[in-house]
């Protein structure tokens, strides 16, 4: 026990007596034969011990016990204990409620459920605490930042007493007591069936377990719920995709013990089995104790299906009564239904990203004599693609392609869009079309789509329209640089600067493909010289907006290109994202991509 003051295992500075706690597993004893000691010594100095103080002491005794195990496992972090006793104002000065304070060392975080402002400024592992603070009987109070414990509630005008140092002697005794015999940690799971201490550990297993999406950690939690409040180790084993038993997560009271409990269990995985109640396990000699134990396998199973088995193990005698294996049960059905939402989540995640895959190319060509450069960023959050779309490709007869686009809206219906055109571009191209002929193509394609969407769900139907730059390059081996045919249907016109640093668009704006199903595109052809840079970006970047103003009003995307005189296309493409990003305070609010095509410097062409 580190002292807060020299010579003392306990200090006062008039808000009660207390005294720091190292992380560790002797930290909940410890925890509560300080409670004892302080409430003991101001017994004795008000001559006022009895039955109704012993039961004080006992109480606050446990809850400080409990409260110190939740912020070890929920922060992990030496604490600080402050316990303060309250006296009735008459004459006796019977001892009426002890105030408990847990403070720990974690950053102060959100906890999913607490009311505005709980918590703040206090660490994680008490917040959580707090969260659930109703059913424990502890009042938390914005005002202060502590966990409050009144055993009983104290009556109308009482006072509260500070206690000064703690006699050492008295403290180290109860200490001693407590570590050989954690009277308190027996008690709690010998009365894990009862209504209130049962409510709570369940109504921590939800919290925690709510909104978890990785199965791992999910096990993870769990095995740390049972320890060491019911149960000196536990283990996850998981059915796996493939019908395999995986060894997910074991905890023990003694970490040290962890790596070899681990290795025996390892060894011998529980059978598949839908378990009603918990099932006899045999006990690993890794797990400690001369006298072995009693262990318990109780299955994971959520509609009727079996997930896994989790384990749990209780050293020497008492042996695991039924009461807990009552409350075992109801939190192994919580952790099964945690186990599917996550699988779940990850499933889909799974398909999503692989759908996205498809959407974009997964690699792009290298131009001979060209540098090329892509910035991609989706705006919705968890996605790879959204509802801008590019591509760079080879038709094999000498011409590079490329595009860049945007779909209509950003939500599902728009990315299933961008693969579709991005496909089709490719096929055309290949089949020999020109610009023209391709555009010609997609936009009937869109037009007849938009036509089905309305037949099929009337005049309230969504057409999807699309603004897309199309463009193809032949590379000059001899002079350098490459011959561009361009077009831009209804997208940001693109931008070319010469090597002296001029800007410039090189194309006229056409209507959106979608629109009207007769419409006839054209392409403007011109020379890209070596030195000479091409611009195309969505409107993510023309249209991001700092209050009223635009970043394109004015051509300021000309002038930033401007700026980019001499830069390669790397260089190019991440000046234009920087200062997209820089445009506003404000978050980017739309899908952003650039794409940037540099005619390296004149050199022979291999």
């Amino acid at each position: 026990m580190e002292a807060v003051s020299s010579g003392s295992p306990g200090g006062q500075d008039g808000s009660g007596t207390r005294t720091a706690l190292p992380a560790g597993r002797q930290a909940p004893a410890r925890a509560r034969a300080f409670v004892r000691a302080v409430i003991t010594e101001r017994a004795l100095a008000t001559s006022s011990p009895g039955p109704e103080t012993e039961q004080l002491a006992d109480d606050a005794a446990l809850l400080a016990g409990e409260l110190v195990t939740n912020a070890l496992i929920h922060a992990g972090t030496p604490m600080e204990l402050v316990c303060q006793v309250e006296t009735d104002p008459g004459a006796d000065k019977a001892l009426t409620g002890a105030r408990i304070e847990v403070y720990d060392r974690q950053p102060a975080a959100t906890v999913p459920g607490a009311a505005d402002g709980a918590g703040s400024g206090r660490g994680l592992g008490l917040q959580i605490v707090s969260t659930l603070a109703d059913s424990w009987g502890i009042i938390y109070r914005h005002t202060e930042k502590a966990v409050w414990c009144r055993l009983p509630l104290p009556a109308p005008g009482e006072t509260q007493v500070p206690v000064g140092p703690l006699n050492p002697v008295l403290y180290r005794q109860l200490e001693a007591t407590e570590l050989a015999h954690p009277p308190a940690r027996t008690e709690y799971r010998g009365q894990a069936g009862a209504g209130g201490r049962a409510g709570t550990l369940l109504a921590e297993a939800s919290e925690l377990l709510a909104g978890q999406l990785d199965e791992n950690m999910v096990a993870a939690l769990a095995t740390q719920l049972m320890v060491p409040r019911l149960a000196d180790w536990c283990a996850v084993w998981l059915l796996t995709e493939d019908g395999q038993m995986r060894l997910t997560s074991v905890w023990h009271e003694d970490e040290e013990r962890i790596g070899p409990l681990r290795g025996d269990l390892e060894n011998e995985a529980p059978p598949q089995k839908l378990w009603t109640t918990g099932t006899p396990w045999p006990w690993p000699e890794s797990a400690g104790t001369d006298d072995g134990g009693s262990a318990l396998a109780f299955s994971l199973v959520s509609g009727g299906t079996y997930r896994g088995t989790l384990l749990i193990g209780l050293a020497g005698p008492p042996e695991i009564t039924d009461s807990m294996a009552h409350v075992v049960e109801d939190v192994s059905r919580q952790v099964a239904q945690a186990l599917v939402t996550a699988r779940q989540y990850t499933r889909q995640k799974s398909i999503s990203r692989a759908l996205q895959r498809r959407q974009l190319p997964a690699t792009l060509g290298r131009l001979p004599g060209m540098e090329s450069a892509i910035v991609y960023e989706p705006h919705a959050s968890g996605q790879t693609v959204g509802g801008d779309f590019y591509d760079l490709f080879p038709t094999g007869d000498g011409r590079w392609c490329f595009l860049l686009g945007d779909v209509q809206g950003k939500d599902a219906e728009a990315m299933s869009v961008t693969g579709l055109t991005r496909h089709l571009v490719r096929l055309l191209a290949r089949e020999g079309h020109g610009v023209e002929s391709v555009l010609r193509w997609l936009n009937a394609m869109l037009a007849e789509d938009a036509a089905e969407a309305v037949n099929a769900g009337g005049e309230g139907a969504q057409p999807r329209f699309l603004s897309m730059v199309y463009g193809e390059l032949t590379p000059d081996p001899g002079a350098g640089g490459a011959q561009c045919r361009l077009a831009s249907a209804g997208h940001p016109l693109p931008l070319r600067m010469s090597a002296e640093g001029e800007v410039g668009s090189v194309v006229r704006s056409q209507l959106l493909l979608g629109i009207d199903e007769d419409a006839e595109f054209s392409a403007d052809t011109f020379r890209l010289a070596p030195g000479e840079t091409l611009l195309c970006v969505t409107d993510g970047v023309t249209e991001r907006r700092d209050g009223q103003r635009l970043l394109d009003d004015e051509n300021g995307l000309a002038g930033i290109l401007r700026e980019c005189a001499g830069m390669g296309a790397m260089a190019v493409a991440e000046r234009i994202r920087q200062a997209t990003h820089d445009f506003s305070p404000e978050p980017v609010e739309d899908d952003l991509a650039v794409v940037v095509l540099h005619a390296e410097a004149r050199r022979p062409y291999r």
